[in-house]
């Protein structure tokens, strides 16, 4: 189970304004293999943290390519799940990979969402030259892509109706669970607050967010979905941060891009199954412009200095 929080706006007003700032948590069983965030060996354009678990290699919950890719995975609470599907992580890695755009993708994976387990899949791109684009699509929704509209209510703001700020659980894109509002809240006055934050007080300030154990019951939502699956450690999952016994919160992820491009990735993730001992990694980056835009901008700087 995680929890997502972000903020998308494609045409920040100020120079101090951010394109995207992101907060996520994975919550995940302790002793499940996987690898920091790290660029890949066999792609260096591609910066995640990686599935190690038998069978399921190379998938992730949460990337970011060089040239502007962002994915971002939750999957849907359910009592059961058929352990015969294909695995969930690699719709993540697909789509850093792909050549197709955000909503090209969303609209192919959703003719095969039936193949896997329930699960929410934010995918977008963020370019030098184009429009930002942030879509999201679940298999347990409506069956078409959304493009998430930072410029109007979005599909369905619920805290504050403050637009382009969503949070995505384990269910679909802004249900109201009680510990999504709450997190929405808290997230959204960070927010208001990040042009006077230099991009460390910022991150630590998210992060802070994302480690808030306070269990937002009674939710009788979150018990319907789960029933006799979430029951028995309900007040531990109503928190935005999970500490149970064996699983829970074990990985935290910032995404910040500024209005210029540049890339801030900040994890803080468990070590050795203990909940005492943490490691955090910075990454810092300037999205790529694709390959025509760079072509075109060449070709204008060269018919600049003819003109000299």
């Amino acid at each position: 189970m995680c929890i997502i929080f972000l903020k998308f706006d494609p045409r920040p007003a100020s120079k101090n304004a951010y394109r995207l700032i992101l907060a996520a948590n994975r919550d995940e069983i302790y002793h499940r293999p996987s690898k920091p965030a790290d660029f890949w060996e066999n792609n260096q354009d591609v910066l995640s943290g990686l599935d190690m678990e038998a069978g399921k290699e190379g998938g992730t919950w949460i990337g970011i390519s060089k040239k502007g890719k962002l994915a971002a995975l939750t999957n849907y609470l359910a009592p059961k799940i058929n352990p015969d599907l294909q695995g969930r992580g690699s719709l993540v890695s697909n789509f850093l990979t792909s050549n197709l755009d955000s909503f090209s993708y969303l609209k192919k994976l959703s003719s095969e969402g039936h193949l896997y387990n329930g699960f929410n899949l934010l995918a977008a791109d963020f370019n030098l030259t184009k429009e930002d684009m942030v879509c999201y699509y679940g298999n347990k929704g409506d069956p078409e892509p959304a493009i998430l509209n930072p410029g109007s209510s979005g599909i369905r703001l619920v805290t504050g109706n403050v637009p382009g700020i969503y949070g995505l659980g384990n269910c679909l894109l802004d249900t109201p669970w009680k510990k999504l509002l709450f997190g929405k809240q808290l997230f959204t006055d960070v927010v208001k607050q990040s042009h006077n934050l230099s991009k460390e007080q910022l991150t630590k300030e998210l992060l802070k967010v994302l480690n808030n154990e306070e269990p937002q019951l009674p939710d009788p939502q979150i018990e319907d979905q789960g029933q006799d699956y979430i029951r028995p450690i309900l007040n531990k999952y109503a928190a935005i941060c999970v500490r149970s016994p064996g699983y829970g919160t074990r990985t935290n992820t910032v995404i910040l891009i500024d209005g210029e491009g540049h890339v801030t990735f900040t994890e803080r993730t468990m070590l050795n199954e203990d909940i005492t001992q943490w490691k955090t990694s910075s990454f810092h980056f300037r999205l790529h412009e694709d390959e025509l835009s760079l072509a075109h901008t060449l070709k204008e700087e060269e018919k600049k200095k003819a003109m000299m």
